[in-house]
């Protein structure tokens, strides 16, 4: 049924029915205050969750760029090294291709040489070993040079002589030695003078005596002996005295490669100390080299040989490696080298190789050992000989050529690639992450301005539909969207894929209103005027309405309705939409009193009718 409050002109309105008086009206302790208006949380959501897909977009971004950075770097880290290892192995195999070529040059040399001599010897009528003197031996051992590889090398015939040989020795060196001695002088341009040679020479078989300052004294090797004859290059020794008759058996090291020789008749190397007076001269005047034993022979019998200093150090200057630079060469022995005091090391010597030449660096291995790996080792001397023919006690050379490269080799490949290539990729990231944030502003441009007008939609929406509803009809926007992508609240149209949505409420009241007199009012006022009246009205309704949680249904014209009990259940609808009418009411009174000053003195004539249905 309908219950009319009646007129309201007189301001005597009946509160006595709603329990509260008239002075209590509009406050109360149990009256909510108005509800402000809250975004839907679906925009807070997008929001966040567009907010996470970026942070973990750039995560990923920041990872890729570190890790294609980390990559880039050791993989042209990795190029450099390899290249560094490539170019070392090529670099160290040819060098130890053309030492052992050399090396095996050297012994087809000195064989060759031999077995010349031995063919002249057996020619020569007049001559028979050990009393021979070689014609221009200067001259045909200067041509052995280019064969061995390095200019000048020391190069001794010695013949075999017997015990019984001794003394005809001696009378056969002062007799012979003035005569190979002019031949040496008119081929090598020496500023001596045979009669100062002959000065000097010693005729008997001798040795040194060390520790009394040179002195020769005869020599102390008993049966054979092998005393120094003709030599090349021939040049006096810093003693004054010349080598002949020098008996080459008398050094222990010589005579190591006698017995292994002399059994065997095959060539024989091994090391010993010489006299070394060049400025890189070390441990004092004393250098350790080898020398190659060369058995000379006569129908099968050793009758001398043919020795040569083979000096390392300018072996290795004269190999003639092109790019060769920034290694270390250790010269390695199967044996000990057996010198005694002055080599702590038994069986290596350590040479650096560089363009400017070969540099001695000691009696021991001096490669840095963090390049062991990278080490590279060849045989370059391999005496055949068959150690079951070498009397117990000696040992035949077996020299192998290890090669290591240094800092300043692999320096030489540290190039800024690997920064270079970093940045480069650094950049590109860059670059893309600049591109990426360009874009991704302009996204946020964009939807930001589709997240206001979606803001403005629901605040029209939420202004229309309660709150339940107005959450309902997303999520069934959700379940099925319209076709242009915006929200469609009343569930119509072509684009609409759900059912209206509609509610039975069988406990509500309704309340109606509207303003008495105001078609007359509205006749003589500005447009204008009529919706201040009515937006002031009604906007005060609106408050009450939200406050009370009564649903605002329409407005037509002057004509207000409202409802309490929907869309959420209550059980005093009617209670609470009798507040609401009282308010209303209040509402309407005071209103039209502060607008009568600018809408008109008849204004506050104005009254408000209500009606409610239960």
């Amino acid at each position: 049924m309908a219950k009319s409050f009646g007129d309201t002109t007189n301001g005597n309105f009946d509160y006595s029915n709603l329990g509260m008086s008239n002075h209590d009206s509009s406050q109360g302790g149990d009256t909510p205050e108005p509800a402000e208006y809250v975004a839907p949380d679906v925009a807070n959501r997008e929001e966040k969750a567009v907010t996470r897909s970026k942070f973990l977009l750039f995560s990923v971004l920041l990872l890729a760029v570190s890790g294609a950075a980390t990559a880039t770097y050791f993989l042209m880290e990795e190029e450099q090294h390899n290249d560094f290892t490539v170019v070392f192995a090529g670099l160290a195999s040819e060098v130890s291709t053309v030492s052992r070529q050399k090396v095996d040059q050297m012994f087809s040399a000195l064989d060759a040489y031999a077995l010349f001599i031995a063919s002249e010897v057996e020619e020569d009528v007049n001559s028979s070993w050990p009393f021979v003197v070689l014609s221009d031996y200067s001259k045909k051992s200067e041509k052995i040079s280019d064969l061995v590889g390095f200019q000048r090398p020391l190069l001794v015939l010695g013949p075999l002589v017997r015990e019984d040989q001794k003394e005809k020795w001696t009378s056969f060196v002062l007799e012979s030695a003035p005569g190979w001695y002019q031949n040496s002088l008119d081929n090598e341009g020496n500023k001596f003078t045979v009669d100062a040679l002959m000065n000097m020479t010693i005729p008997f078989v001798h040795e040194y005596n060390y520790t009394d300052g040179f002195r020769p004294i005869p020599t102390q090797t008993t049966g054979s002996v092998m005393p120094i004859w003709q030599r090349y290059p021939f040049e006096p020794q810093n003693t004054g005295l010349v080598t002949p008759s020098y008996d080459m058996l008398s050094m222990p090291e010589s005579a190591d490669l006698f017995q292994a020789s002399s059994v065997s008749l095959r060539p024989s190397l091994g090391f010993t100390l010489w006299l070394d007076t060049s400025e890189e001269a070390s441990y004092g005047q004393w250098a350790v080299d080898s020398q190659i034993a060369q058995p000379i022979t006569e129908n099968g019998k050793l009758v001398g040989m043919l020795w040569l200093r083979l000096p390392w150090r300018e072996f290795l200057d004269n190999l003639n490696v092109e790019g060769l630079f920034g290694m270390v060469a250790v010269i390695r022995s199967s044996c000990d080298i057996g010198l005694g005091e002055l080599v702590d090391n038994e069986n290596e010597i350590s040479y650096s190789l560089d363009a400017s030449g070969a540099v001695f660096l000691g009696y021991f291995d001096a490669h840095d050992t963090q390049y062991n790996d990278l080490g590279v080792s060849h045989v370059i001397v391999e005496n055949d000989i068959d150690e079951d023919q070498i009397p117990e006690g000696h040992c035949v050379h077996k020299l192998t050529l290890d090669l290591y490269p240094t800092e300043e080799f692999e320096a030489a490949f540290n190039t800024s690639k690997p920064i270079v290539y970093t940045s480069v990729v650094v950049a590109i990231f860059a670059f893309t992450s600049l591109v990426f944030l360009l874009y991704d502003y302009s996204v946020g441009k964009r939807r930001r301005k589709f997240m206001e007008r979606i803001m403005k939609q629901d605040m029209i929406v939420s202004n229309v539909f309660p709150t339940a509803i107005r959450d309902r009809l997303y999520n069934s926007d959700q379940e099925g969207s319209n076709q242009d992508g915006l929200l469609d609240p009343l569930g119509g149209g072509p684009g609409s894929r759900g059912l209206p949505l509609a509610d039975l409420f069988p406990e509500t009241t309704i309340m109606f209103a509207d303003i008495a007199g105001f078609t007359a009012w509205a006749s003589a006022r500005e447009p204008a005027q009529v919706f201040i009246l009515l937006e002031t009205i009604f906007g005060g309704f609106d408050k009450h309405a939200i406050r009370l949680n009564v649903f605002k249904v329409e407005t037509v014209g002057d004509c207000y309705v409202a409802v309490a009990g929907l869309p959420e259940p209550n059980k005093d609808h009617a209670l609470a939409i009798c507040r609401f009418a009282r308010d209303c009411v209040k509402t309407m009174k005071d209103t039209t009193l502060k607008l009568e000053v600018s809408l008109g003195p008849d204004t506050s004539d104005l009254d408000l009718r209500v009606g409610v249905h239960r």
